[in-house]
């Protein structure tokens, strides 16, 4: 008889326990942004989730988790459980650049985490003030290589991709300029408008309400092709420099090991979500393009994306301990 209840006992956890599997999600889902509220990354995760949410019924948690440039939110959601209940929202510095840019990173971008799907991607526009005798992209170039190391430009910070797009552009060019960092935009632009910085490489969201209100001029655009919400500023890759593309990227990753039934679900549901017109113009108006895909063609991207950043990272000097 003991026996006998043993075996339904265990006959029973293991129909909860497959039935458990198959109403996953069961609980609320946690997306960590390693970025504070109301930047383009929270942005991106609210936006996404709330249609996701909308059309399944799930329920989805933003956890903002800023520091140490993304990583202090992206090793939160690497070493939680690995059960499908927590993902992240992270992009190009903190899976591509950070790793090498860091002495030391507290995960491994491709080992400890799975990537779900690549939500968008966003440009940079580089931007020189309303007052500035640069009236184009070419006029800045001419004047960089006229005085090698005379010209500035600034960034939103040390090893950010504006900064290491910069450097990207003086490789291609064939010029030399001073890099200004800066840890915001508030100075930056007050910088900029005063004439004391020369050029300014931001987030296309960051500066798309300045150069509508004639504040500062936009030059170029990073991406390849041309920016919809700025028709009229030419590419870098069309302005004499075929293939440059430098551009900041977000997706969705679970911990290594979540179960392969979440990771599917999660990458219908947000690719379904991610072909809806609102949610296309609303992430549009922020500067970014939605993408979509596989998570095999997510973790390619990763595996490309890293050597590639390294290089820049190297040959910049930049570092952060």
């Amino acid at each position: 008889m003991n026996i006998t209840r043993r075996l339904l006992t265990l006959a029973a956890l293991s129909a909860c326990a497959v039935a458990q599997a198959q109403s996953w999600p069961a609980k609320p889902i946690r997306i960590v942004v390693p970025f504070p509220a109301g930047g383009g990354t929270d942005i991106i995760a609210r936006e996404t989730s709330q249609r996701v949410a909308a059309a399944t019924g799930w329920t989805f948690v933003i956890d903002n988790k800023p520091g140490a440039g993304g990583n202090l939110g992206v090793d939160a959601a690497a070493k939680s459980p690995a059960d499908g209940y927590t993902i992240v929202l992270g992009q190009t510095s903190n899976l591509a650049i950070n790793p090498s840019l860091y002495a030391k990173m507290p995960y491994d971008p491709q080992k400890d985490l799975t990537p779900i799907v690549l939500l968008a991607d966003a440009p940079l526009v580089l931007v020189t003030g309303a007052g500035s005798r640069y009236k184009s992209f070419a006029d800045a170039l001419s004047a960089a290589k006229a005085a090698p190391g005379r010209i500035n430009f600034a960034s939103p910070g040390n090893g950010t991709v504006a900064h290491l797009a910069g450097e990207l552009l003086q490789k291609a060019a064939g010029v030399s300029m001073q890099h200004i960092p800066y840890k915001g935009v508030a100075q930056a632009l007050t910088d900029l408008v005063a004439g004391n910085v020369d050029l300014y490489l931001a987030s296309v969201p960051s500066m798309l309400g300045h150069i509508k209100q004639g504040k500062v001029r936009a030059l170029a655009v990073t991406s390849a092709q041309r920016v919809g919400d700025l028709p009229n500023v030419p590419t870098i890759n069309e302005s004499g420099f075929k293939g440059f593309d430098a551009v900041t990227w977000f997706g969705l990753l679970a911990p290594t090991g979540t179960p392969k039934e979440a990771i599917t679900k999660l990458n219908t549901e947000f690719n379904k979500a991610m072909t809806q017109a609102a949610l296309k113009k609303r992430l549009s108006d922020e500067g970014a393009t939605t993408v979509g895909g596989t998570p095999e063609q997510f973790s390619a991207l990763i595996r490309d994306e890293l050597p590639r950043w390294a290089k820049v990272v190297k040959e910049s000097g930049a570092k952060v301990d």
